[in-house]
């Protein structure tokens, strides 16, 4: 999850919660304000929305790739595994 920075200059900061035992509950945004004092914090870190999808589109591209190659590294394995039998 991305710091959102939007045209108003509001940032979307992702925030989880969690138990106390420390299972994970949920993962949200949270609107931070310039008056926050985080703010400046946040805002190095943001990227716009237009940013936050283009990288997503990029790593679901690289991911697919990824997947390719690990899925015939796996029917590789296999077949060697057969031919010990």
């Amino acid at each position: 999850m991305y710091v959102i920075r939007l045209t108003d200059g509001t940032l979307r900061v992702p925030r989880s919660l969690a138990s106390e035992d420390g299972r994970l509950i949920g993962n949200a945004y949270v609107e931070v304000g310039p008056d926050d004092p985080d703010y400046s914090r946040w805002l190095s870190e943001s990227v716009t929305e237009e940013e936050a999808a283009e990288r997503r589109r990029r790593w679901a591209e690289e991911n697919d790739a990824l997947e390719r190659e690990f899925l015939a590294y796996k029917a590789d394995q296999f077949a060697a595994d057969q031919d010990e039998v």
